[in-house]
């Protein structure tokens, strides 16, 4: 619900019409929600967020017409403030970043259950943002990408700083990556090697597995690593981890 106890308004966007009516019907057991509309493609969708100023967007990518990624600014123009969540099953690295670079606060897949989804929105709602646990990995792989390499030897350098030993770069590199008061040291090995393996897109079941440790331990491990790093969810302790290197 929102700050004033009133149900978050919801448009549900997809072409599928027992999909949309299903999601529909399973949305509305949820008091925190009410569906103000519906919407089958991207024009519709843009007429509805006009008309009936929802504040979240459940949006289908692979429409007819216009994608769902490619209609993300449409609809936050027509409504500003509206929240936008991808609900696809586009497992696509290339509709991730879309959707993130166009200003989707949320990207899940549709193989979510759907308590965790509502759960999801709520978050969303308050603030946050929300990506399938399978989709990490990739999150992970475009930081990479987006990341600078560091200059290779013999690059053109600031002539008033002189040349470095590889010895003193790689040092420099550990500085900028881990300072000596970040937080991160404050994790214990176990919940550094959660850390990573947050980082490498693993839900909580693979990380139980890997450990052979219960499923509810795992949450509280991360729990614990989001309260200590001062994060707010598990994209941004991926990202953390990914600019220091963790991975």
């Amino acid at each position: 619900m929102t700050q004033t106890g009133m149900p978050i308004r919801l448009l549900v966007v997809d072409d599928h019409n027992l999909f949309r009516r299903g999601l529909v019907a399973l949305l509305a057991q949820d008091t925190r929600f009410r569906v103000v509309g519906e919407a089958a493609d991207a024009s519709q969708a843009i007429t509805a967020v006009r008309q009936l100023t929802p504040d979240l967007v459940l949006l289908d990518n692979h429409m007819p017409g216009v994608l769902g990624i490619h209609a993300i600014a449409d609809l936050k123009a027509a409504h500003p403030g509206v929240r936008v969540v991808m609900l696809t099953v586009s497992e696509s690295a290339d509709d991730l970043a879309a959707a993130l670079r166009a200003g989707a606060e949320g990207y899940l897949l549709k193989t979510v259950d759907t308590q965790v989804l509502c759960d999801h929105i709520q978050r969303v709602w308050e603030g946050d943002s929300v990506i399938s646990p399978e989709m990490m990995g990739k999150v992970v792989s475009l930081l990479r990408q987006a990341m600078p390499a560091a200059p290779a030897p013999g690059d053109a350098e600031d002539a008033s700083v002189p040349p470095s030993t590889p010895s003193e770069d790689v040092g420099r590199r550990e500085v900028m990556l881990v300072s000596a008061d970040d937080p991160i040291h404050s994790l214990s090995p176990r919940e550094t090697e959660i850390l990573k393996r947050i980082a490498k897109g693993d839900s909580n079941k693979h990380i139980a597995r890997a450990f052979d440790i219960a499923e509810t331990t795992v949450k509280i491990h991360v729990q614990h690593i989001l309260r200590k790093l001062e994060l707010t969810n598990r994209v941004h302790a991926a990202v953390y981890a990914t600019e220091r290197g963790v991975v």
